[in-house]
């Protein structure tokens, strides 16, 4: 759908995952915000290539697209229920987490609900042309106040994985796109987080498909649970995103670190899954030589062998190096944030903390434009917001938190002031250490 280029856009968001699909929703109701919403897939998908039945979401399902802001809005996952008739069913089946398969069809859903979203269009290049941003989607040019970057994170690749990424190595945000021959093989699983156990759960579970060897293989001493505890999800609120800001960059990394395991940890109930299921084989069925467990040691070398590659493995602990042979890695090695291609005309006009956006505290990022034309980022400021930033726990806050500086006033309400942690006053002894 092309547009005049005399039009001005209030807003243009580019990616549509449920990030800005959460922008879209707040924004739908409110009289006289014109925004439009690109994609460059054809339809929306949330991370298919790891869509497993099994795999759920770790949070609320309450932590939906716009419930903790709008409970009042139609875009919530309760009307979704209710809208396909399975609102009782949900609630009687009592599940303990929603699958994300059903949440993917509630995001869907939604999209089929919204005017303001275009797919099957890139953004090619956002530029600034001293009046407005210039947006050019395929084969148009518009003209916005204001961008929303929602395009998500980029695979980690390993360097010494790089030259040999194909059809037998590949990152597991691919897994299920290879449709892979396992039977018989010998597989390595890179990476001891969610993903890689997902990925190891579902090698496990198929008793005529298994590999003949697994390996998993991690960085970390153990293969270790998420913290979910009630004091923990307090870190995943609105008061403590604003804490975080508030604090020196060193402290913030200092921070980041020690609350890996609080957003980057593997859910319970997975672990107790796959441990069952390595009880089933070695008792039950048999199967004990299937797989064998390499925590501790990081993938620092690989190279091609007669049928397959040759892993160079070392131990974090005492140094000693060993070699596993196999015939496919899948690296669930995580992701990163790259600034996208399409800002490049602007590249040298943004300000950066390290590869990251010097993001303000409305989630707009500092450029030498003008205060009144803004660029938003999503799930670009773990570092400066904290590790609530990529999850889903904060979107509708940060939504809302976008569109009232879009509109220049508070439509959304968002003052989260219920929290046992006084970090108001935590803050003032956290800037008074420093000094």
């Amino acid at each position: 759908m092309g547009q005049k280029t005399d039009f001005v856009f209030d807003a243009v968001g580019v990616g549509i995952g449920p990030f800005n699909l959460s922008v879209a929703a707040l924004a739908e109701p409110l009289i006289g915000l014109r925004t439009r919403f690109f994609d460059r897939k054809k339809e929306f998908r949330w991370h298919p290539g790891l869509l497993f039945p099994e795999a759920t979401i770790q949070v609320s399902f309450l932590k939906d697209l716009v419930t903790l802001v709008d409970p009042k809005n139609s875009y919530s996952f309760l009307s979704f229920l209710s809208e396909h008739k399975r609102l009782y069913r949900f609630i009687i089946a009592n599940f303990p987490r929603v699958t994300r398969i059903e949440f993917e069809q509630y995001f869907q859903w939604v999209c089929g609900s919204l005017p303001n979203l275009e797919f099957g269009c890139g953004v090619e290049a956002i530029s600034y042309d001293g009046k407005t941003l210039i947006v050019e989607p395929s084969q148009q040019r518009l003209r916005a106040r204001n961008v929303i970057l929602g395009t998500g994170l980029s695979p980690i690749i390993p360097e010494c994985a790089q030259p040999y990424i194909g059809p037998t190595v590949f990152h597991a945000c691919d897994y299920l796109s290879h449709d892979l021959a396992v039977k018989g093989k010998r597989v390595a699983v890179i990476g001891g987080g969610q993903t890689g156990a997902e990925v190891v759960y579902h090698l496990l579970s198929d008793d005529q498909s298994s590999p003949h060897q697994l390996f998993w293989v991690s960085r970390r001493p153990n293969f270790l649970p998420l913290d979910e505890s009630p004091f923990a999800n307090e870190l995943f609120t609105p008061s403590y995103s604003d804490y975080f800001f508030q604090l020196l960059p060193e402290q913030r990394v200092t921070f980041l670190a020690e609350q890996k395991f609080l957003s980057d940890g593997i859910s319970g109930e997975l672990l107790e899954k796959i441990y069952r299921r390595m009880y089933e084989l070695d008792f039950l069925q048999g199967g004990g030589g299937l797989r064998s467990l390499h925590p501790g040691r990081e993938l620092i070398a690989m190279s091609r062998d007669a049928d397959g590659w040759t892993l160079t493995l070392r131990d974090r602990l005492s140094g000693q190096v060993e070699s596993l042979n196999v015939n496919i890695v899948i690296l669930c090695t995580g992701l990163e944030f790259k600034m996208p291609d399409f800002l490049y005309p602007l590249a040298g006009r943004i300000s950066l903390e390290g590869n990251n956006f010097k993001v303000r505290q409305d989630f707009s990022i500092e450029w030498d434009g003008p205060d009144s034309i803004k660029i938003y980022a999503q799930n670009a400021a773990r570092h400066s917001r904290g590790i609530a930033d990529p999850n889903l726990s904060l979107m509708a806050w940060r939504s809302a938190t976008i569109i009232n500086s879009l509109m220049g006033k508070c439509v959304y309400d968002i003052d989260e002031s219920s929290t046992v942690f006084d970090w108001h006053t935590r803050h003032s002894h956290a800037k008074m250490e420093a000094l």
